[in-house]
C-alpha cells in the first residue's frame, strides 16, 4: 500500500534512525519499536547489511520500513527492491531528486539552508529533513528558515536526543523528528527498545 510522505511523518512523533550491524538483530528490533508504537523506521544505508536488514524488517506486521542515506539512483534502485516505503537523504541535489520523484516513492530530503529548500520547492517539494539539526543552528535556525517557506514541513534529525525533541516537537512547522536514541548501541535489549519506542510515542501521540 502506498503512502504519501505526510502519511509517513505523522505515524509517529519520533522516526528511528536505525544503524544496524547484523541481519539477526532486524526482527527483534522491528517487532519491539512497532510494539512500543514507532512504525516508521528508517533503516540507514550506512552498514554492509543495511538491505538485508530491510528485508527482514519488511516482515513485520505494522512496521513501515524506510531507506535512510540514500544518495545516489544506484542507492534508490536497491532500496525500493529491498522493500522501502519511503526514503530519506541527507542531502538535495537534482539528479536524485528528479530520479526519486518519478520513483513516486514518500521522500524526506536533506536540507539545511534557504538555498537547499528553494531547490527543493522548485522540484515541488515540501516536505523536508532539517539536517544536521542541532549542529546546522538549532531551533532557532530552523525557526528562521520556516518563516518564509511557510509550506514547508520537517523532520529534524541530527543530535536530538529523548530530552530535546519535545522542543523540536512543539514547534508548528516540525511534523515528526528523526532520533537514535530508541536503538541504544550494543546488543539488541528488546525491552528496553519497546520501553524507550513506547515512552518517543507518548511524546505526541
Amino acid at each position: 500500500m502506498s503512502m504519501t510522505v505526510d502519511e509517513v511523518m505523522e505515524l509517529a512523533p519520533v522516526i528511528p534512525v536505525l544503524v544496524v550491524d547484523r541481519v539477526e538483530d532486524a526482527l527483534p528490533i522491528a517487532r519491539a519499536l512497532v510494539a512500543g508504537g514507532l512504525r516508521a523506521l528508517e533503516v540507514t544505508l550506512r552498514t554492509p547489511a543495511a538491505l538485508d536488514v530491510m528485508r527482514a524488517m519488511v516482515q513485520v506486521e505494522g512496521a513501515v520500513v524506510g531507506a535512510g542515506t540514500v544518495c545516489t539512483p544506484g542507492q534508490l534502485d536497491a532500496a525500493l527492491e529491498a522493500g522501502a516505503r519511503f526514503v530519506v537523504s541527507p542531502g538535495l541535489t537534482e539528479t536524485l531528486g528528479r530520479t526519486v520523484i518519478a520513483s513516486g516513492v514518500p521522500w524526506l530530503p536533506g536540507v539545511a539552508t534557504a538555498g537547499d529548500i528553494m531547490r527543493g520547492m522548485e522540484l515541488g517539494l515540501n516536505r523536508f529533513k532539517f539536517f544536521p539539526a542541532e549542529t546546522s543552528g538549532g531551533i532557532a535556525a530552523l525557526n528562521a528558515l520556516a518563516a518564509p517557506f511557510y509550506e514547508a514541513r520537517f523532520c529534524p534529525t541530527g543530535g536530538i536526543t529523548e530530552a530535546s525533541a519535545p522542543e523540536w516537537l512543539a514547534q508548528p512547522f516540525v511534523k515528526c523528528v528523526g532520533g537514535s536514541w530508541v536503538i541504544p548501541k550494543g546488543p539488541a535489549d528488546t525491552g528496553r527498545i519497546e520501553a524507550l519506542a513506547r515512552a518517543a510515542c507518548g511524546l505526541r501521540c
